[in-house]
Order: structure tokens, then C-alpha cells, then sequence
């Protein structure tokens, strides 16, 4: 049995309806074969960048993109829903509260024309334990206990805590991604140009040719049989861009058909009047916000002069420096909402607790109530912060994000604040590795609900690797992930977020939204509540 580590195991929510429906049948709308519709090619621009093709070495927005094209699922959701039903899986149900057993539809096949088993479907889950890679979507199977096949089309989940509802959730994501195990290492990441050339794909596209974060050419998978159907377009090019300008441009004029991440603010404002495209919004759940590294940042646990208390204050004089609704407005033209808490606005438990914590009470600075927190610790002001931020993922906004950032934390002479940006590829090594004693993340949820928010920053398996716990939070976690009464949940999770807010492992700015612009030919663009970017519903003409 291959299991994660034993830093903790990840808990997930009781999902409000779930409890009352364990038994998840399939769905006539799937199992399409066909090889696509229109064959009227389309060409997706991003800025976004891949780094693994391999759902165990990735579980960023840029490789969750084209993961979610090529890579089908036991559970996914139909576009415009949020609600899991089964993809490649006939039937899904808990046939005890610790075991959660998956019925494979029969004769299943990736692109390459090898057999899709239940053998393949234990290899997928096993291999994401065993790697258990920091970049990787792995904590969110830190409840499983291991995985049997007793049969080509029978799977049995072994839970280690029971009445997990929201594991059919965790089925629909990169981390229940399912993988060819004749192409796919069993211990290590699979490179690129391996699982390319393998053909080893099983979603409702394969890749066609791969130029990395350059170019890539989608072909409808003729072998996919799950939920989504047949792509409606046959050939799906994506081109990535170093600079959203030039992807503005060529939306707008037609050199483009679609671009989804991430144009700014400004250009979607100017865009919004543009007779020649189409924007497109949809429900988001991102959320941005700056992490604390509690070893290397100032007075942090590995650093000269080493003091929790003191590392404390700076967090908080940090928070009390921050004006959200200047970072939303100016920077994002309100395209982004300021965030008070660690559960974006909209779902269930979420508070403002950040709001009346710090700053003015109201949602603004207060310098005055920043220097007290600095003085009453004895520290000597001003403290030098390195802040780390990123343009090719997050943003080109990002740029004025941070300095807007930095000018509120120097504020009154309290910090003085060095700012750094890196590439993507090598920032999403550094900062597991200690690199960066504070910097910018970006959060695009896994699902619709606050679970998603708490166990992968603050549970004991966190993806942060930022040093941070608190087993007071992790207890609390644990508990509101089976508890089945909706009133007592969400006062669980309120007070798990006025912990963290006393801790401020994190500091949470904006909660943004989904935007796609599209030519005027374009439709079926769905952006939905499962917060994925689906190419199979695109149409042109």
C-alpha cells in the first residue's frame, strides 16, 4: 500500500446535498465516440504557462488547462453544472462509510488503443501518493488509505475517515485524473515528450503536436466514451503568450479566437465596448493573496534573532498596512473584489474577520495601529521584507499590483520592501523551497466550497510548505469535514478562519472572477462553477 506522508491526511466537507445522495448513476447525455463536429479549427490564446503535462507534477492554472482537455476522470460535471456525476465511471456509491466503490464503463480506451482498466484506475491513485510531489494536487487524496482493483471494471477506495461526501468531488480533479499505466512512470513525474509520444491521453481531446509553452495542437479523442460527449470541434491549437497586449491584439483582431488568461483589467474594461469580440463572465473563486515563509521571513524560525512573536507583528502591521479597495479599483477597475477572509465571499462560513481584525475596522489602512504592533514586540522599524511576485501567471497587472503592495507597506516608514519577480516555471520550485521569505499566490479552486480554502493552506498536509500549523486549526478541519449538521459546519468553519486570521500564515487581498474573450463566430464558451475551461464546447461559425 502506497500512502501519503504522515504529516496528516486531508479532510474534506460534508457537501450540503451529498449526504442524502450516495449513490451516483450515469448519465445518458455521455459516451460519445465520435472524433468531434465542426471541423473549423480554433485557436486559444493564454498567457498562462505549462509546467507538467503530468497530473502528478502540476497543479497550476496553466497545466490544469490543458490536463483537463486531455485527461478524463472516475467523476466530472457537465459544462454550466457544478454537480459531479460519472465520466468514465458507470456507478459510483459509499458501500460503507469508509469504502467508496466506482463501476468502470466497459470497454474503455485511451487514444493510443490501450485497454482502460480498473488496474489503470489503482496505478493512477497509487502513483499520486507514492510522488507525492509539493507542485502536485496529492493532499487531496490525504484521506485515502489505498485502492483496490478487484476486477477490469471494479474500484474500491479505502478512506481512512468515513463520510467523506465531498470525495466524489476529489474523483473530478487533476488529482483523479486517470493515466495509461503502460506510459506513466510509477514513481516519478512522466516527462512531456513521453506521454505525448505514448499517446496516453483519455479525455475528450489528444495532443496532436507539442511545442512547449508555445504551441499546442488538440485532435478530438475518438476513443473518449465519457460524460462530455464528443468534442464539437475536431482541432483545438492553444498559443501562449509572453505578453498580454500582444493577446489583446490578437483577439481583437481576429488573429485569435478566444483568449482566456489573463488579459488585465484594462484591457477587459476597453474590450467590454469592442462590437468585434465578445466577453464572457463567469463564477469565480480565485482568490490572491500574499504568503508568509515562517522560517525565512523576518525573525522567522530559522533567521537570526529568531522570535515567533515578532514574526507575528510584522504580519500583522503588514495587514494593518493593506487598502484592498485601492488594489481592486485602481489596479483591477474592480474586475477583482477586496477579499477579508480565507473563504472567498459567496460560500458557505465565509467571514470578514481581516476587516475587523485589522487596519481601521472598516476595510482600510491604519499606519498608527501598524506601529504599535511593531513597537509593543521591540522591533526595530524599518523591517526589510522581500516580496516575490509573478507576471506570466498572475498577470501583467501583477506588476502594478505589487507596486501599489509595496508603496501601502511603506507607509510611514515601517517597512522597507524589495520587490523581486521570477518565471513561473523556476518560481513554483522556489518557493517550496524556501526561497522567498514572502510572496504573491494565486488560488483556483479544486470546487465550490470552503474545505477547498481551509485543508490545502491550513491543514496538516499543506501545499504552502510555508512552516505553518496550528493543531488547534488541523483538529477543527478534520471536524468540520464530517459533520453533517449545515449550522454546526459553518460555525466551524467561521472559527477556523478567526484562527488562521490570528495566525495570518497568509494575508488574502482580491477575489476575482473567470473571463473569456471571444470573435463574434464563437460560442459554447462555459464558464461555470467547476471552475474548468472546457475546449469541447467551443464552436465556430
Amino acid at each position: 500500500m502506497t500512502s501519503v506522508s504522515n504529516k496528516g491526511w486531508r479532510v474534506v466537507a460534508v457537501a450540503g446535498t451529498a449526504a442524502a445522495a450516495l449513490v451516483l448513476a450515469g448519465c445518458a447525455s455521455g459516451g460519445g465516440t465520435s472524433s468531434g463536429g465542426s471541423s473549423n479549427s480554433i485557436v486559444v490564446g493564454t498567457t498562462d504557462k505549462v509546467t507538467f503535462l503530468d497530473p502528478a507534477g502540476s497543479f497550476d492554472n496553466g497545466s490544469l488547462t490543458v490536463q483537463t482537455q486531455v485527461f478524463a476522470n472516475l467523476m466530472n460535471s457537465k459544462p454550466g453544472t457544478s454537480e459531479v456525476q460519472p465520466d468514465l465511471a458507470s456507478k459510483a456509491e459509499f458501500t460503507s462509510p469508509t469504502e467508496y466503490t466506482v463501476t468502470l464503463k466497459s470497454g474503455l480506451k485511451f487514444a493510443n488503443g490501450d485497454k482502460l482498466t480498473a488496474s489503470d484506475v489503482k496505478f493512477s491513485f497509487d502513483r499520486q501518493l507514492k510522488i507525492n510531489d509539493p507542485n502536485g494536487p496529492s493532499y487531496l487524496l490525504a484521506n485515502l488509505a489505498s485502492t483496490d482493483a478487484p476486477n477490469d471494471t471494479t474500484v474500491v477506495f479505502h478512506l481512512k475517515a468515513g463520510n467523506d461526501q465531498v470525495f466524489p468531488q476529489v474523483l473530478s480533479t487533476s488529482a483523479g485524473a486517470i493515466v495509461d499505466e503502460q506510459v506513466f512512470s510509477a514513481d516519478k513525474v512522466t516527462p512531456d515528450k513521453d506521454i505525448v509520444k505514448g499517446e496516453a491521453f483519455d479525455g475528450q481531446y489528444k495532443i496532436d503536436s507539442y511545442d512547449f509553452n508555445n504551441l499546442i495542437t488538440f485532435k478530438a479523442n475518438p476513443n473518449y466514451a465519457g460524460l462530455l460527449g464528443a468534442a464539437k470541434t475536431s482541432s483545438i491549437t492553444q498559443k501562449y503568450y509572453t505578453d498580454a497586449s500582444n493577446l489583446k491584439l490578437d483577439v481583437q483582431e481576429g488573429n485569435i479566437d478566444v483568449a482566456y488568461r489573463s488579459l488585465s483589467a484594462t484591457d477587459v474594461q476597453s474590450l467590454s465596448s469592442d462590437k468585434k469580440v465578445k466577453v464572457v463572465h463567469g463564477p469565480g473563486g480565485e482568490m490572491r493573496y500574499i504568503v508568509f515563509n515562517f522560517n525565512t521571513m523576518p525573525y522567522g524560525a530559522t533567521q537570526p534573532g529568531a522570535d515567533a512573536k515578532k514574526a507575528l507583528a510584522v504580519r500583522q502591521a503588514a495587514a494593518d498596512l493593506i487598502d484592498r479597495s485601492e488594489i481592486a479599483s485602481q489596479v483591477y477597475k474592480n474586475t477583482y473584489t477586496p477579499l477579508y477572509s480565507f473563504v472567498p465571499d459567496g460560500l458557505t462560513g465565509a467571514t470578514t474577520v481581516l476587516k475587523s481584525m485589522y487596519g481601521n475596522g472598516k476595510g482600510g489602512p491604519d499606519a498608527a495601529k501598524a506601529k504599535k504592533a511593531l513597537t509593543d514586540a521591540g522591533i526595530t522599524t524599518p523591517v526589510a521584507l522581500k516580496l516575490q511576485y509573478n507576471t506570466d501567471h498572475y498577470g501583467e497587472s501583477s506588476t502594478d499590483e505589487y507596486a501599489l503592495v509595496k508603496s501601502q507597506l511603506e507607509a510611514g516608514g515601517l517597512f522597507t520592501v524589495t520587490l523581486q519577480s521570477t518565471e513561473y516555471t523556476q518560481y513554483s520550485k522556489d518557493r517550496t523551497a524556501d526561497v522567498y521569505p514572502e510572496y504573491q499566490l494565486g488560488w483556483f479552486p479544486d470546487y465550490a466550497d470552503a474545505d477547498d480554502y481551509l485543508t490545502p493552506f491550513f491543514g496538516a498536509d499543506s501545499f504552502l510548505v510555508n512552516h505553518y500549523s496550528n493543531q488547534a486549526v488541523i483538529d477543527q478541519i478534520k471536524k468540520q469535514a464530517t459533520e453533517s449538521d449545515p449550522a454546526a459546519r459553518k460555525a466551524l468553519i467561521e472559527d477556523i478562519q478567526a484562527k488562521v486570521a490570528a495566525d495570518l500564515p497568509t494575508l488574502p487581498l482580491l477575489q476575482g472572477s473567470q473571463v473569456a474573450v471571444t470573435g463574434t463566430d464563437i460560442s459554447g464558451t462555459t464558464l461555470d462553477g467547476a471552475f474548468k475551461f472546457r475546449f469541447g464546447t467551443l464552436v465556430k461559425g
